[in-house]
């Protein structure tokens, strides 16, 4: 039990860094900077260690420092430490680049204390063994983040942004809040191992249906569903750093709500299905508006919403192994895309113009789609013939068939009638990889948090409406992003992509129903 509680010294080290810079403002901006990356670089080391204690002797809770379930606790399993390790790394790298980044900068002590502060609250919120801990770190995690997004408060976007981003924060610390009092009186403690045991015994109730519903709006406004988006796409005016540590590890908040309190969602179908026709709508919605985009971050920032949204529609199908393995995958490629991203417009700036661009017609496209779903069944075969993988669950097929939609675009350039023969057969080995990586990766994902995380259920009339709804919508969405070279230059389509680059206006609107339009410079110190 003793070891259990090693994680705790992650947050300790970031923390105690971030009062020593507070308390010595005098410290030179270069020194606290690589004060911040030492302490960042001991809290890899931490998350590795805590993971050779998993692995020695299982998951398990610390000591409560606190009375009654609640205090400071942490819960070490599968998920906390998978997250530890992500959030170490990744703060780690950003601490390590905005040294460099920020050289010079007049406020570069200021933002090094509060990226620690930051990075503390993550650690401390992945790793809470109760409520009251989670909840406090939710909030700090957040009025932490206002202060990176508000480093240049002179500029009106960036208070626009910050304020918008602080008034759905406060709604969903509301309904966590809400929904933490309700379980701790529902289950009489505020341990989360005990209320996730309860909870996968069925007890709970009505009353864990209706917390259920109130975790699933926090996670929805924390992770920026539709229509609460617009903050997300908005705050660019912050350094590069805070847009790599929101966009790949703070924002991953609301799935990893969903994720750690999964026995407690299961009580609710319809919550769930609620999650899977939001997150459905946000992906295809935030994935159409990106490739309308110029700009390299708001195109990245967009590829953010859509991504939320796909993890919200996997917490939605009950595929909450899989919503894990997507926030690390996610949170790996978003903090290099956003890193890399200067360098990244000067590599491509510097490219030759290519030759002409081999365009598929709907025959091509059609046998992309069926070759497509050909590759993706063979992989299932194989591995059940030569492994002995049986398929467990409906859910999880129709997930790698959106995913394998987006391998049809890949063979449809390659089978266009104009196409090398490099370029069909390059595709069609990315395809296969890209299938049999799914499977692996589902069945990797499923085996390390077995025990940790509820299997999947077996779907009901609900549940199988959901999923034919979400291949439908997917599906139809894939084909014609396949087919746009076809009628791209329709004047209705042409119409429509103006409207597409504007996000359909629900910022506009979302800033004039917060009345954040008419910002001054003074008004948002206070939030």
């Amino acid at each position: 039990m003793t070891l259990h509680a090693l994680p705790l010294l992650a947050p300790a080290l970031l923390g105690l860094a971030a009062l020593w810079l507070h308390l010595f403002p005098s410290i030179p901006a270069q020194k606290a900077a690589t004060l911040a990356e030492r302490m960042a670089l001991a809290t890899v080391a931490v998350a590795g260690l805590c993971l050779l204690v998993l692995i020695a002797q299982g998951p398990g809770d610390s000591f409560l420092l606190g009375a009654k379930g609640l205090g400071l606790s942490t819960r070490l399993d599968a998920v906390s430490v998978t997250m530890l390790l992500l959030v170490s790394f990744i703060g780690w790298i950003v601490v390590r680049y905005a040294r460099t980044y920020l050289d010079g900068e007049p406020g570069q002590h200021r933002f090094t204390l509060w990226l620690l502060a930051t990075l503390a609250a993550v650690l401390l919120l992945v790793q809470a063994g109760n409520l009251l801990q989670f909840v406090l770190a939710w909030v700090a995690t957040s009025l932490s983040l206002h202060r990176l997004l508000m480093f240049y408060p002179e500029r009106i976007a960036a208070q626009r942004a910050a304020r918008k981003k602080f008034i759905t924060a406060r709604a969903g610390d509301a309904a966590l809040i809400a929904a933490a009092v309700l379980l701790i009186h529902t289950y009489e403690t505020g341990l989360i191992s005990e209320i996730l045991t309860a909870a996968r015994q069925g007890e709970g109730g009505m009353a864990a249906g209706i917390a259920a519903g109130l975790l699933a709006l926090a996670a929805l406004l924390k992770s920026a569903q539709f229509p609460t988006h617009g903050w997300l796409t908005e705050v660019m005016e912050a350094p590069t750093p805070v847009s790599a540590l929101l966009h790949a590890g703070v924002v991953n908040a609301g799935g990893f709500l969903l994720i750690r309190f999964a026995d407690v969602m299961l009580l609710a179908p319809l919550v769930l299905a609620g999650l899977v026709l939001v997150g459905g709508f946000t992906a295809l919605f935030g994935g159409l508006v990106m490739l309308t985009q110029a700009n390299v971050k708001a195109s990245l920032a967009w590829s953010t919403v859509a991504q939320m949204g796909f993890m919200i529609l996997q917490c939605g199908l009950a595929l909450f192994p899989l919503a894990l393995l997507h926030i690390v995958a996610h949170s790996l490629y978003k903090a290099h895309a956003f890193l890399s991203s200067g360098g990244a417009v000067a590599q491509v700036a510097g490219i030759a113009r290519p030759g002409p661009v081999a365009v598929p017609d709907l025959r091509a496209v059609s046998r992309a789609f069926g070759l497509a779903i050909a590759i993706y069944g063979a992989v299932y075969v194989v591995a059940a013939l030569l492994v002995g993988w049986q398929v467990k669950s409906p859910q999880a097929v129709a997930l790698g068939a959106i995913l394998i939609f987006g391998v049809a675009y890949l063979l449809a350039q390659g089978l266009a009638d104009a196409a090398p023969k490099a370029l069909t057969q390059r595709t069609a080995l990315m395809s296969l990889a890209a299938a049999t990586s799914y499977v692996l990766l589902q069945r990797l994902a499923e085996a390390v948090t077995q025990g940790a995380l509820p299997p999947t259920p077996s779907p009901g009339p609900l549940e199988w409406a959901l999923i034919l709804l979400a291949l439908l919508s997917f599906g139809l969405v894939a084909l014609a992003q396949a087919t746009l070279p076809l009628w791209s230059h329709h004047p209705a389509a042409q119409g429509l992509r103006v409207h597409l680059s504007n996000g359909f206006y629900i910022n506009a609107i979302e800033d004039r129903l917060l009345g954040s339009w008419s910002l001054g410079p003074s008004s948002s110190k206070g939030a």
